[in-house]
């Protein structure tokens, strides 16, 4: 009958209290006014059947001209000048219901097109999302209907002729078709958040690698295919005096570092998902099917990148420590591996910073 709102657009927050979320409830009217439009007016079609039928007088005529195409209309124009379009709008949305309850009463409750209004219009308000709106809008349409049943003196004609029929299948067939394609649009619109959030949980947004957790999945997996052939090396990574940078010389420094040590461990990544950020300043690189040789002459290699890549930057040339363990076959679970890369590094802080140390293992 009316409208289906994404739940997502509409907000309970004062528009006051939100200038940019009053621009996108602003917006809202116009999502509207379409769908009530249409809904109105193909109700409106069923409704001239059965008031034809009957020869009705033309108050009743003049009555449902009202709902079906002067309704939507003043709908539209009270919540486009409404400094509160949202709860402007919820209150056109009660109003629906109330129309549909007095076209209800108002075709002598000719039971199709009756029947049908009724049970739409309190579809529509289930669809949009909003709490409770539906059972808010129960009064409402019980009032309309007993309104106008006393102006009707409650008469009643409860048969439906074919041509009636004929009348409702375009609201009914519509009517899904619309509530089909808004929910189609809902549902894209729930995947796409679904997706996004997926990404904000596996991404660091600062840097671009890894986010600790998914990280820690990607390295179990290595750890798994490598530990019978010891093929595979674990680099743990930290920003030496990373805390001084901050202090010294301003966070904006420190991210930039952050984020060039996050490009870098970015480009060394055998597959998406091995470079992550372990803690605030410190970043681990698993790196599968290298043996000892390998692993220490890229360590050393992303040592001396680093360097380079700070240089000349916002902040001071920065360096990193790093320490490297191969997968070994006395590691009997990922923390092992772990805790020997972090004991390496732990080594190469203490021996002057700037350097690579690996495990002995």
């Amino acid at each position: 009958m009316d409208q289906h709102i994404d739940a997502a657009t509409v907000t309970h927050t004062p528009v006051a209290a939100r200038p940019r979320g009053q621009r996108r409830i602003s917006r809202l009217p116009q999502r509207i006014y379409p769908f009530r439009v249409l809904g109105m007016g193909l109700a409106g079609v069923a409704a001239a059947v059965v008031l034809y039928e009957r020869q009705a007088a033309w108050p009743a005529w003049t009555w449902m001209l009202v709902i079906a195409l002067a309704w939507p209309q003043l709908a539209w124009l009270r919540s486009r000048r409404s400094s509160d379009p949202h709860r402007t709008e919820v209150g056109n949305l009660l109003v629906d219901s109330a129309l549909a309850g007095s076209l209800a009463a108002l075709l002598h409750f000719n039971l199709l097109p009756s029947v049908l209004v009724l049970t739409l219009a309190t579809i529509d308000k289930i669809s949009t999302g909003l709490p409770r709106l539906w059972l808010r809008s129960l009064p409402w349409m019980l009032g309309g209907l007993l309104a106008t049943g006393l102006a009707t003196g409650f008469a009643a004609a409860p048969e439906t002729s074919m041509a009636v029929i004929v009348a409702c299948l375009p609201m009914m067939i519509l009517h899904t078709i619309g509530v089909a394609l808004a929910s189609q649009d809902l549902v894209q619109q729930i995947r796409g958040k679904n997706r996004q959030l997926d990404q904000l949980s596996r991404i660091d947004g600062l840097t671009g690698v890894t986010s600790r957790r998914h990280w820690q999945q990607q390295a179990a997996t290595v750890f798994a295919e490598a530990r019978g052939n010891g093929r595979a090396a674990l680099l743990m990574i930290d920003i030496d005096r990373f805390k001084d940078i901050n202090d010294h010389v301003g966070h904006a420094a420190g991210d930039e570092i952050l984020r060039a040590l996050g490009e870098i461990l970015l480009q060394l990544q055998d597959r998406p998902g091995l470079a992550g950020r372990y803690g605030g300043d410190e970043f681990a690189l698993v790196v599968p099917g290298v043996d000892r040789a390998a692993a220490t002459a890229l360590a050393e290699r992303l040592r001396a990148t680093v360097v380079v890549r700070t240089a000349g930057g916002p902040g001071p040339e920065a360096t990193i420590s790093i320490g490297l363990a191969m997968v070994d076959p006395a590691h009997a679970s990922l923390r092992d591996w772990l805790e020997a890369a972090d004991a390496a590094l732990y080594r190469a802080k203490g021996a002057g910073r700037n350097r690579v140390e690996a495990s002995a293992g």
